[in-house]
């Protein structure tokens, strides 16, 4: 296939101003898949940097994270997208947690919520009463959280807490 299929000349134009029009619009096409990687790549970048930034309040780590000296008593907001607790009541697509200082969640069960148990993926007919959960959802206009992912943990260790 010739460069003359490709890119036809028309009358008055050389060989020359082709290649140079196709090297350019080749360029521009290369600008733009780069630029699409970069935008892609710091969105990547930040979900990663916001994940770590967040993993001890959805998945129940330490109350004031891992360096609790470093962070303040602000930190203590409602936790609006997720929790962690156990569970005290089941009903149909309902479920309520008791999670940090006492504080009962409602969570909303959708068809889309994945519910996982070690490495097994569960229904909400297999949850039980006192089960202990991470829940990770979307607020909804009423308080509740719509449930995008359950995962059932072992209960805690029982027995007195090392320091």
């Amino acid at each position: 296939m010739g460069l003359k299929k490709i890119f036809p000349a028309k009358d008055g134009q050389s060989k020359t101003l082709r290649i140079i029009i196709l090297i350019v619009a080749g360029l521009i096409v290369f600008l733009l898949v780069f630029r699409f990687g970069v935008a892609l790549g710091y969105r990547k970048a930040m979900f990663s940097y916001r994940w770590g930034e967040n993993y001890h309040r959805n998945f129940g780590g330490p109350r004031g994270g891992f360096l609790k000296e470093f962070f303040s008593d602000r930190m203590d907001a409602i936790e609006s997208h997720g929790t962690f607790g156990q569970i005290i009541k089941i009903d149909s697509n309902t479920i309520i947690v008791k999670g940090r200082n006492n504080v009962e969640k409602i969570i909303i069960v959708e068809n889309d919520t994945t519910i996982t148990r070690f490495r097994k993926t569960v229904e909400l007919s297999d949850l039980k009463i006192d089960d202990y959960v991470v829940i990770i959802g979307n607020p909804n206009d009423t308080g509740q959280i719509k449930a995008k992912f359950i995962r059932v943990l072992p209960p805690p260790p029982s027995g007195p807490r090392r320091p």
